[in-house]
């Protein structure tokens, strides 16, 4: 079956394109190597994180195998549209962690003939929708859902497993507090439910 790529450059409009899936799936890799292309491509591209991801750096994003590019800390959804200017195409990593706000900004952004490229969990650590990811997918042009592979049994993984006991549903951590799971393999601790 083809897959159906989204352009390289808008003619007449924008778009938005959501990267969703589980941690440890590639999301911020994709995210990545779409905004490595738009930069080959001579386009003006902005990127932009939540302030809460100080995983492995403040002025970066970074995937999970340590690829790399500059961006911005931004506090709010707002701040996107405010720092977005005149660029043709804009990254935002970890979408979850923004307010519910990002699903405006994006549309305006899109509405702007900008080509807006999204990258977040689709699900919290419980396996339900993690929003606004399920608004920005409702609202996108283009999705990909990336798969993990699941810790226990090799096969391909969506959910994501939290490996500590917190109530909180935000508990920002990387292979210390999390793995990849299949349907079959994930659970809530009894604690949790």
């Amino acid at each position: 079956m083809m897959e159906i790529a989204p352009h390289l450059v808008p003619k007449d409009t924008g778009w938005i394109e959501v990267i969703a899936g589980c941690m440890f799936s590639g999301k911020t890799e994709e995210l990545i190597r779409r905004l490595r292309r738009a930069m080959i491509a001579k386009q003006e591209v902005k990127i932009f994180k939540p302030k809460i991801d100080v995983r492995y750096s403040e002025k970066e994003i970074v995937s999970h195998n340590s690829q790399t590019l500059p961006s911005e800390i931004v506090e709010n959804s707002e701040e996107i549209l405010a720092k977005a200017g005149s660029a043709q195409v804009i990254g935002i990593d970890e979408a979850q962690f923004f307010d519910n706000g990002i699903v405006d900004v994006c549309n305006k952004l899109a509405d702007e003939g900008k080509r807006v490229i999204v990258a977040g969990l689709d699900q919290d650590y419980k396996g339900k929708p993690f929003e606004p990811m399920p608004q920005l997918l409702a609202i996108a042009e283009y999705i990909t859902k990336t798969l993990a592979i699941c810790v226990v049994c090799g096969n391909p993984a969506d959910r994501t497993q939290r490996k500590v006991v917190s109530k909180d549903r935000v508990l920002v951590g990387a292979a210390d507090l999390y793995e990849a799971r299949c349907r079959k393999h994930h659970y809530i601790p009894e604690e949790e439910e």
